[in-house]
């Protein structure tokens, strides 16, 4: 598997298959926020130049397996995106590192990650990955949660951790988590695009607001 910023390291059963566009509408708004905000995008002197973030939302109420449409990998450089930069994810299996999805593109190689937001939290229908110095850096003085280093992004470890801090902290009341062994990543979630899109924005005011003292 691959170490690279942005690739995706899961097994992947893919299927070729359109997206209804009326099931993007609201995150791909909130989508264009995150972008303009810098949260989401693709910078050359960040990350070997990879694009960066992802936002997906749950499609059916399903536990043990959520089903979600997700931002498709390396769309992050894209202003906005449209139902081809989309996809579907119909199931996870984080131990074997597997996905079964479809769509126009391939699921963002965060997918993992998503799937443990939804599969740890029934109520959770909005999942945002971006990448904010600013807050992954004032993690702990913003008391925010947080996965340990050794788990990289987009592995079962980190789907595992995701778990863990579920069970043990109060992220579910916060919306919000920090990805300690990826640099400047952190997770917003919410009941809807605009709770976890406000979780996130509110946080970014409070850690401008520390980095300001």
């Amino acid at each position: 598997m691959t170490k690279t910023e942005g690739v995706v390291k899961y097994h992947l059963d893919f299927t070729r298959a359109g997206i209804d566009p009326a099931g993007i509408e609201e995150i791909n708004a909130w989508r264009k926020i995150m972008y303009r905000l810098g949260l989401i995008g693709r910078d050359p002197d960040r990350y070997g130049g990879f694009g960066y973030g992802n936002i997906s939302t749950r499609l059916v109420d399903e536990v043990p397996q959520p089903v979600f449409v997700i931002s498709g990998t390396q769309t992050g450089h894209l202003a906005a995106l449209g139902p081809e930069h989309y996809a579907i994810v119909a199931s996870c299996d984080p131990q074997q590192n597997t996905i079964v999805a479809r769509g126009p593109i391939k699921p963002s190689s965060e997918a993992l990650t998503h799937h443990s937001v939804y599969l740890s939290d029934a109520s959770v229908g909005c999942v945002i990955h971006a990448h904010c110095p600013e807050i992954w850096r004032a993690a702990q003085a913003l008391d925010i949660p947080a996965t340990p280093e050794s788990a990289a992004y987009g592995t079962p470890e980190m789907a595992t951790e995701i778990e863990r801090l579920f069970t043990d902290t109060d992220v579910h009341q916060k919306g919000l988590l920090a990805m300690g062994g990826h640099t400047d990543g952190v997770v917003a979630c919410g009941r809807t695009p605009r709770e976890a899109g406000t979780a996130m924005i509110a946080c970014l005011a409070r850690a401008l607001q520390i980095a300001a003292r």
